[in-house]
């Protein structure tokens, strides 16, 4: 009996502490929704059963909704569709409100969706339908079609409709999943009803921002009143009048908030700090406020560059002394946006510092990254500037003050950060630089050197001459090694802008630094010219190519009272020359290069060409599993134009032709003249055959109406070949094999339907 009790005793402990290590999973959207922010962070087990309302899977956004309570659940690459009842495992995760990490979502069938709720811009940004399926009324302002970057696959784009909609209380930013292009012209200023998923647009700190609907399909929108009238009907009037048009119906409440003053710019803003949270009033006022204590400030809730701020505010400083405790940071925390016109200190290594009228600027380095710490001056002109505080360059500093932005959304990935500090005791020096660094060193070498000559004066005028014969020596040296390198690079693939610029480097060198540069006959400046050129004596060397042309010149400025030198002459010939050796031999080799891969005749992509690009192009969609199209475009009876009017007509009929089909091309399409007279198209994009389809209907097409050359009319036709990878072909000499067998099956058949009929006649007609 005793043996027995002790067993279940033990078994019920290993339950209690298998149960304390991992808590029941929550089974309801609304025990979910019971969670704070920082128990939503713990990634507490999920199971549970929902609706899907909305999923747009490239982007790993799915909502789903359950006894009037929705949520967002982040789920990649899911094919749900709204309305499929699914069972939801994974973990909860902090946001602005809870949200879930899935592992997996199954689904167990199909229901109706839940009612759209009609919501007003007021419960909206109250985020009281967070997540839900809504109903919103409003006026369409502003339709466009963006790329979105799909998760899914890598540099896939997808595009969407945004709509900015204004409700009668504020604007609404609508997410279509629709890349229809005539929907600008269908809504805009349209009286609209949307059904979708209420959210909203969020900065780094997780504060609302704007407020988002999510809409599936055109299917959603409901047009309830057109516009009178088209908005491209509207009459133009001048751009200076357009204020007339301005109209502003501002129903914002006005705010009050209370917290520690940690930051005040006279005239332009104070930043009110409380706990975790601050907040950036932007205000006017100037009568001064001490740092630390506690305020009230009123004012009007706004979006500046994606963050919340209160604007036209007003602040009242109170006698109470709560001095906020600067929160130690790193560079990648500050970057992440959360810290947000948070009071923090960080330390860094001194870089750089400058004294400006308005501020005074600490460039530090930490984690390898580089921000600046500002101290700025109050607008005043009667107070005179303070020097700097100096801080040795090297030197490991702590800095404190405001994080400031160039932006903040949690979307964006990393962004650039400041620090505004209060005054200079906000930076303190940490370590002071090490005593072994360059300049102390050179300051050594100096005093040895001192000692030296001292010693050794008698012999001072000797060693000068010597020094300056071989410095004279040495700077021929250096010139030769810079001019056998310039050399090299013009044989090479180097930038000409990066040629020209090394060899006036070079130049100056020779001259003893003095301001040297290249004036190019289009009027481009390369090199280090003076910012006063009056104040010197320019000598100038024309650059000549080898038929006699001048493509521009080599200058130098130097000392007005200087006399001429030969030295001066020969080293800007010599630049001259080697700056029109590398034009002449960039214009050969873009000539050539020219040649090897474009017709001469047409100037399109030749067969070289073609086949290079269509062996990359087979390699990239093998490995990124994708497809494309070739296109194979045989004239048809064009050896009659040549028999009947003469080789010159032929050659200008084959440029109008090949004018023509690129008309008809992509943007990232190609065209290529690949016989004497067939072409082929390299389509680059292709989601199914049809798209192929329609460019080859196209190109046909474009032989409708006749050709006019010099008096002539001559009517012209072209047999199309298509084939698609890798249905047709996985290399590129199936391909082109396909293709070819293709175009000339189309250009028998055009051959039996002729029979009887004067080919020539047919092709050519002349007037």
């Amino acid at each position: 009996m005793n043996r027995s009790i002790l067993f279940l005793v033990i078994v019920f402990g290993w339950a209690a502490a298998a149960s304390a290590q991992s808590p029941a999973p929550l089974t309801t959207l609304r025990a979910i929704h019971s969670l704070n922010a920082t128990e939503a962070a713990k990634g507490l087990p999920v199971s549970f059963q929902a609706i899907v309302t909305y999923n747009r899977a490239y982007e790993s956004t799915l909502f789903v909704q359950d006894e009037g309570l929705g949520l967002f659940v982040n789920l990649p690459n899911s094919k749900l569709v709204p309305g499929d009842r699914v069972q939801i495992e994974g973990k909860t995760a902090g946001s602005f409100n809870p949200v879930v990490a899935a592992s997996s979502a199954t689904v167990l069938g199909h229901s109706p969706l839940p009612p759209p709720v009609p919501a007003t811009f007021d419960e909206l940004s109250r985020s009281k339908y967070d997540c839900e399926l809504v109903k919103v009324r409003g006026v369409v302002r502003a339709a466009n079609r963006v790329p979105r970057i799909a998760n899914r696959v890598p540099h896939e784009v997808v595009f969407s409709i945004h709509l900015e909609v204004i409700s009668d209380d504020g604007k609404i930013t609508v997410f279509l999943d629709s890349d229809d292009l005539n929907i600008s012209d269908q809504l805009l200023d349209s009286e609209v009803e949307f059904t979708g998923v209420a959210g909203g647009t969020f900065d780094g700190k997780m504060e609302m921002t704007g407020i988002l609907l999510h809409v599936s399909s055109l299917e959603d929108i409901k047009i309830l009143k057109h516009p009178e009238t088209s908005p491209w009907s509207l009459p133009v009037i001048p751009m200076g009048t357009i204020f007339s048009s301005n109209r502003v119906k501002d129903q914002t409440q006005r705010a009050h908030i209370r917290g520690t003053v940690t930051f005040f710019q006279p005239g332009s803003f104070a930043v009110l700090q409380l706990g975790g949270t601050s907040l950036q009033v932007m205000t006017n006022q100037k009568t001064p406020l001490r740092i630390g204590y506690l305020a009230d400030a009123i004012g009007f809730a706004s979006v500046q560059n994606g963050f919340l701020a209160l604007i036209d505010g007003e602040v009242q400083q109170t006698p109470i002394y709560a001095p906020i405790v600067p929160i130690p940071v790193t560079h990648r925390q500050l970057t992440a946006s959360r810290n947000l016109f948070d009071l923090v200190t960080i330390q860094g290594q001194v870089v750089m510092q400058n004294q400006e009228s308005s501020q005074d600027e600490y460039v530090l380095l930490s984690d390898g990254y580089k921000f600046s710490a500002i101290i700025r001056h109050p607008p005043s002109v009667d107070t005179p500037m303070l020097p700097i505080k100096e801080v040795p360059l090297g030197s490991t500093v702590s800095v404190t003050g405001i994080c400031i932005l160039e932006g903040s959304n949690p979307y964006w990935g990393d962004v650039p950060f400041n620090i505004l500090m209060r005054g200079p005791d906000d930076i303190t020096v940490v370590t002071r630089p090490s005593v072994v660094n360059l300049r102390n060193l050179m300051l050594l070498t100096g005093a040895l050197l001192l000692v030296v000559i001292v010693v050794g004066g008698w012999g001072w005028t000797l060693k000068r001459k010597v020094l300056r014969q071989t410095s004279t020596l040495s700077t021929i040296a250096r010139f030769e090694q810079r001019r056998s390198s310039i050399l090299e690079q013009i044989n090479s693939a180097a930038p000409l802008p990066e040629i020209l610029q090394q060899i006036t480097d070079a130049v100056s060198s020779r001259l003893h630094c003095a301001a040297c540069w290249c004036e190019l006959a289009d009027g481009t400046r390369l090199g280090n010219p003076p910012p006063q050129e009056h104040n010197l004596r320019i000598v100038r060397k024309q650059i000549f190519m080898h038929g006699g042309a001048q493509l521009g010149g080599i200058l130098g400025g130097f000392d007005p009272d200087s006399r001429p030198t030969a030295e001066e002459s020969d080293s800007l010939i010599e630049g001259a020359r080697i700056a029109a050796l590398a034009i002449d031999t960039r214009q050969h080799r873009s000539e050539l290069r020219h040649r090897l891969e474009f017709d001469l005749l047409t100037d399109i992509h030749n067969r070289f060409s073609l086949e290079r690009n269509l062996a990359d192009l087979v390699d990239e969609a093998r490995h990124n599993e994708r497809s494309f199209g070739l296109i194979y475009i045989d004239l048809d009876k064009f050896k009659p134009i040549n028999d009947r009017y003469g080789h010159h007509i032929g050659d200008l009929y084959l440029q109008e032709v090949a004018l023509r089909m690129m008309r008809q091309m992509r943007g990232n399409d190609m065209l290529a003249r690949i016989g004497g007279d067939e072409f082929a198209a390299l389509i680059p994009q292709v989601r199914a055959r049809a798209d192929l389809d329609d460019i080859a209907q196209r190109l046909e097409h474009c032989f409708d109406l006749p050709f006019a050359i010099e008096g002539y009319m001559l009517r012209g036709a072209a047999s199309i070949g298509i084939a698609v990878f890798p249905e047709d072909g996985d290399t590129k000499d199936k391909l082109l094999h396909s293709a070819d067998v293709n175009m000339y099956a189309i250009k028998n058949s055009k051959h039996q339907n002729e029979m009887g009929l004067d080919g020539t006649t047919s092709s050519v007609n002349t007037a």
